[in-house]
């Protein structure tokens, strides 16, 4: 048995499915029951917990467990609602001592700052890296399924704007259908201690890249506009993200454009994933159209 946060989501979805691949049990830790029917169908314990007193017993009795907490792209300062929840997963995980504990970071993780909304993460990491029980942090790389949120404006505009400049600079990206299938196979791995995985595709991406992906999956011309860089807080604005509430996320941008986020950090695993870009785009290009 192992237990699962995140079940219905890309990454834990992906690791709960493969683990009932290799025939092993699954525990799914949702916070809606509602919501994860269609696993109870494939034979998933469900246990409902929201980050809250009930963890613990939810980790007990299990070979290992996976973690994540849900993303933010609208923290408040100082990020308290990932914080707390933190705190109520290194409390579960200290009491239950599952043998052993995967956890999703992401790159850049091990920067002091200048992080935005990976600071979370790194916050995670460096609470529960002490806890005692064998434990995996994967480091996944830009998220190739974040391209979805193009797809709208390549329609109708046939133009990808990106915030990821120059526009030729290629960097790591992965599907999360690759960073689910490695999160299992560490699942039933054992080990002592700690260990930092990076987990990227297998090649990198400049935003030409996406944007010739885009033009493929569509079937229409796809240009790519570098958003200049005093219009993001803007552009972001108009799309849905609250000027007061989008630094975070710029800052976020600025790390990844600088290089300060990078891949080959020392004493860190590296795996690479086999889906490529334009696999991903197409599937979903397909799924919204």
């Amino acid at each position: 048995m192992f237990a699962i946060t995140g079940i219905t989501g890309n990454v834990g979805g992906t690791i709960a499915d493969t683990l009932l691949q290799h025939g092993k049990k699954v525990r799914g830790i949702v916070r809606d029951a509602a919501k994860a029917r269609a696993w109870q169908d494939k034979g998933v314990e469900i246990f409902v917990s929201n980050y809250d007193e009930n963890l613990s017993e939810a980790f007990k009795g299990v070979e290992g467990v996976f973690v994540m907490i849900p993303p933010n792209l609208l923290p408040e300062p100082g990020f308290p609602d990932s914080v707390a929840k933190i705190a109520a997963i290194k409390k579960a995980i200290i009491a239950a001592k599952p043998p052993r504990a995967v956890f999703l970071s992401s790159w850049g993780s091990e920067q002091p700052s200048g992080l935005g909304i990976v600071t979370t993460n790194r916050i995670l990491e460096e609470e529960l890296g002490d806890t005692g029980v064998p434990s995996a942090f994967l480091r996944p790389a830009w998220f190739m399924e974040n391209v979805v949120y193009s797809l709208p404006a390549a329609r109708s505009t046939g133009k990808y704007f990106s915030f990821y400049q120059p526009l030729e600079r290629a960097y790591a990206m992965v599907a999360t259908k690759d960073v689910g299938r490695i999160g299992a196979e560490v699942l039933l791995q054992s080990w002592q201690g700690n260990r930092v995985i990076e987990i990227s595709g297998p090649v990198s991406y400049s935003s030409n890249d996406v944007a010739a992906a885009l033009e493929t999956a569509i079937g229409q011309s796809v240009a790519p506009v570098a958003v200049p860089r005093e219009s993001w807080v803007e552009t972001l604005a108009q799309n849905g993200m609250p000027a007061d509430r989008s630094g975070a996320y710029v800052e976020l941008v600025d790390s990844i454009n600088s290089g300060w986020i990078h891949f080959g950090v020392p004493e860190t695993e590296h795996v690479e994933g086999t889906i490529d870009l334009v696999t991903t785009v197409k599937a979903l290009a397909a799924k919204s159209s």
